[in-house]
């Protein structure tokens, strides 16, 4: 699966990126409206993620313009903006989805998995397997070998980031960028908390602390 990320915010468009990479998808990033429509327009993505506030044409103009062409790319707009009128005027548009900032990675990739889903696709491999550990992104669901291991939504969605990039480290900030809210300013320790939790639940070895570096899964 490839995407598009039009996003002039680039500290933004960057943790995006990054983040939808280690989920297994090809993502390709503009900074402006105009370029976000012409590489839109190449037919190659199975998903355009869309910013509303943007230089050159605003989102609502660049949807638009995709759809009174025919292209049926499915379209998530992303906004700063919080209100009925600029949701429904997004929708109107011919928008597929639309997600407030700042806003939950989770709920993100939630997004957009069902928006692929809905429009037939398949998505990458949603299962994914470490030794006795079996973690299916799809379901949201955890096994350990037989035994179906009960997780909460944000101890699924730390795990997830570590399964999906096993054998690397993975650092505090960008658990923190991933799974809380991209405006989360609390204590980075309270990743320590789910870390313990999982090992409670996955075996004490399941995750190691790479010191001054953040931690990682074991690839088998």
């Amino acid at each position: 699966m490839r995407l598009l990320i039009v996003e002039d915010e680039r500290r933004l468009a960057r943790s995006l990126a990054g983040g939808l990479a280690a989920e297994g998808f090809a993502v390709d990033v503009v900074h402006d409206g105009r370029e976000g429509l012409h590489r839109a327009a190449e037919g190659v993505h199975d998903l355009v993620l869309l910013d509303i506030m943007l230089p050159g044409l605003n989102g609502y103009r660049v949807c638009a313009a995709l759809r009174a062409a025919g292209n049926d790319v499915p379209i998530l707009m992303l906004t700063a903006k919080d209100g009925e009128y600029d949701e429904a005027e997004g929708l109107d548009t011919g928008a597929d989805d639309y997600l407030a900032k700042p806003f939950s990675y989770v709920v993100l990739v939630a997004r957009i998995k069902a928006l692929l889903r809905r429009r037939g696709a398949t998505g990458p491999a949603p299962v994914l397997r470490l030794g006795a550990l079996s973690v299916d992104t799809a379901a949201r669901r955890v096994h350990r070998g037989d035994e179906e291991v009960a997780l909460t939504a944000k101890e699924f969605a730390v795990l997830e980031q570590l399964a999906v990039r096993a054998g690397e480290v993975v650092g505090k900030p960008e658990i923190l960028e991933h799974v809380w809210d991209f405006a989360y300013e609390g204590d980075p320790n309270i990743i320590e908390v789910y870390v313990s939790a999982l090992r409670r639940k996955l075996g004490a070895a399941s995750i190691e602390t790479v010191r001054g570096a953040g931690y990682r899964m074991a690839r088998p």
